[in-house]
């Protein structure tokens, strides 16, 4: 009984996971056709107000223009952000000032697309002088975020680079530990010259010793083994004869009297 509670249990639980697996799937899918869905409608936007500032020129063809230059300032500028925010966390701030930037994007962009329909001109270019001064503030800004952020990557990855390049040189220093022991010890690269003989002594600086001169006369060897001890009989007549020691007249005799 308990062997068919744990299988049902398994079977319930693996059924839970297929569904909640393609639950993300399919909402995966959604937001992936939903992005392709927006790039289109954008895309086909942008050609259209294109093709309005070609063929339409007057109030018509500067309201396209201004939208175009709206869109493509802060399309960039998100772009920007949203690149260089995962590597620097302290974009919160300008992401934060992205938002409310395009609010007002959103607004302008509103109005623009509200005066293409406006069938009085005179009112459009009465209208023209203020929306262009708004696009210029909102363009503005996003450029001077999105060049700020932009300048703020380089200097980054300059100073990244800088520091990659000081470790590189001190580890390739350490590599070559080898020259520093050769700088310092000097007598190896004369130990390795051709010719040089081995040098007696514990110290580097000793000098040599020189060779003798040859005035001096070298000594002769000896022709036995042992040295004699005792003088030749021809040095003997030179000899001196041994003194014996003085008595003084406290001092007793040693010497054994005659009892002849």
């Amino acid at each position: 009984m308990e062997a068919i509670w744990i299988l049902l249990s398994l079977f319930v639980l693996i059924m839970l996971l297929g569904v909640y697996a393609a639950v993300r799937t399919v909402r995966a899918a959604k937001r992936g056709i939903d992005r392709t869905v927006h790039q289109a409608r954008r895309t086909v936007e942008e050609t259209r107000l294109r093709a309005r500032q070609l063929a339409q020129p007057g109030a018509a063809g500067e309201l396209a223009q201004l939208r175009l230059s709206l869109r493509g300032s802060m399309r960039a500028t998100e772009q920007a952000l949203q690149a260089a925010a995962p590597q620097d966390r302290s974009l919160s701030e300008s992401l934060g000032l992205l938002r409310r930037l395009s609010a007002h994007a959103q607004d302008l962009e509103a109005d623009l697309k509200r005066l293409e329909q406006e069938p009085d001109k005179t009112r459009i270019a009465a209208l023209l002088p203020e929306l262009r001064q708004r696009t210029g503030r909102i363009t503005h800004s996003a450029d001077s975020l999105r060049w700020a952020v932009q300048e703020r990557t380089q200097r980054l990855a300059h100073d990244d680079l800088d520091t990659l390049g000081q470790e590189i040189e001190m580890e390739a220093g350490a590599l070559r530990h080898w020259t520093t022991a050769d700088a310092e010890q000097p007598w190896a690269a004369a130990r390795e010259e051709p010719g040089a003989g081995p040098r007696t002594g514990s110290g580097a600086d000793r000098e040599p010793a020189s060779p003798p001169s040859p005035s001096s006369p070298s000594p002769s060897p000896s022709l036995g083994a042992a040295s004699r001890t005792e003088p030749h009989s021809w040095q003997q007549p030179w000899q001196k004869p041994r003194r014996e020691p003085r008595q003084e007249p406290w001092q007793e005799s040693t010497r054994p009297e005659n009892t002849a």
